[in-house]
């Protein structure tokens, strides 16, 4: 019992996240037996999204090693010199860097940013708002590109949907969604903020570059810059091996094992022809509602995959806005949601409860806003 209350519980508290999707994939192995069918779960494409994930998290933590983040924290707090301001460009760094490095990748990589800001200036009470509002920025903000979500990618390519016709479809909820994120950072008071530490020295110079440079190889693995993907798992490797071996020992890897179990549940659900033809009745009602309720048990990349081999192609539309707003509402809505809940549980230990009320809050009010708005579009 004592051994129970010192190891078991704490490891289970701090990984839960981990533990649920596990055992989801467990359950769904009951419906389907384990064969060779398993292997697709992780083909190429998925495991290029493990690889950058990879990627991202050992360099993000080789930049942590040398102070970086807090290093810009410092920077940020001198220039926007208040609570409400310094907030609001995390927010946005977040939403704007979406677009560019994919949803998952803006919060591996602006989350520590966030938490060192709020840390170094001692208003960690503005953690869980934070962190919630960057979750948002980042599923939101992404929804504007081929390449800023997951499922985004995945849906461009299935359906051969031309660059101008996905913008045309995205543009509305995106502008419906930066008027929100707008409107929430006034819910923070301008209060002013200073380093509560002495300020850090800049970081090596030639360290920065380096890590850097292995940061943009692993977004070019996200564009198929390489033949392969672990052409570019190798050079990121290789270089922080060669620079500072001890990043890797800074990685999440419950995070990977948690992405890799969630393969697994979605790709057994698509084998189960009960939820297959469940699917595709529902579809017929409405696949934008049920696409959005979709992403809320199965997370939205899942779904993507999933309810696209059962609509119209002309239906991309709806499928593209649901998979995208449905990312909102529960913590596993989005794969992004669980990075974040994973992150504030690591750096605020003990204020769980707290954090999903807020983010339950929050998530399904912009949720309900933006869905009504796409009703009138597809």
């Amino acid at each position: 019992m004592e051994a129970i209350k010192k190891y078991i519980l704490p490891f289970c508290k701090k990984n839960f996240v981990l533990l649920i999707a596990i055992i989801l994939a467990i359950i769904t192995c009951f419906f389907v037996p384990i064969d060779r069918e398993y292997l697709t779960y992780f083909d190429e494409k998925n495991l290029k999204t493990l690889a950058t994930l990879f990627c991202t998290l050992a360099v993000v933590a080789a930049l942590r090693n040398i102070h970086f983040f807090s290093w810009l924290a410092d920077e940020i707090i001198k220039k926007f010199g208040n609570t409400r301001n310094a907030i609001a460009a995390l927010i946005f760094i977040t939403y704007f860097g979406s677009m560019i490095m994919a949803n998952d990748m803006a919060l591996v990589t602006f989350l520590p940013l966030g938490y060192f800001v709020l840390a170094s200036c001692n208003k960690k009470q503005y953690f869980a708002f934070t962190f919630i509002m960057q979750n948002i920025a980042a599923n939101l903000g992404g929804m504007l590109t081929p390449f800023g979500n997951p499922q985004n990618l995945y849906i461009y390519s299935y359906f051969n949907v031309s660059l101008g016709n996905f913008l045309k479809t995205m543009v509305i909820p995106f502008a419906v969604a930066l008027v929100l994120i707008i409107a929430a950072c006034f819910v923070v008071k301008k209060e002013p903020i200073k380093v509560e530490y002495t300020t850090l020295n800049k970081p090596a110079l030639w360290r920065s570059i380096v890590y850097f440079v292995l940061f943009i190889v692993a977004i070019l693995i996200v564009f198929d810059v390489f033949p392969k993907y672990y052409i570019g798992l190798i050079i990121v490797v290789v270089g922080l091996l060669i620079v500072d071996w001890k990043s890797f020992l800074g990685v999440d890897y419950g995070l990977l094992l948690t992405f890799s179990a969630f393969f697994i549940f979605s790709g057994n659900l698509a084998r189960i022809d009960a939820v297959k033809n469940l699917f595709e009745m529902l579809l017929n009602k409405s696949v934008l509602i049920f696409s959005t309720l979709s992403c809320q048990i199965i997370s939205n990349v899942p779904s993507a995959i999933l309810l696209s081999k059962f609509i119209d192609p002309t239906q991309y539309d709806a499928l593209l806005i649901g998979v995208n707003i449905g990312g909102l509402g529960t913590p596993i809505a989005s794969l992004a949601s669980l990075i974040t809940l994973n992150f504030y549980r690591k750096v605020n230990p003990g204020h769980t409860k707290k954090y999903l009320g807020m983010f339950l809050g929050i998530n399904y009010l912009f949720l309900i806003i933006l869905l009504v708005v796409s009703l009138f579009i597809v």
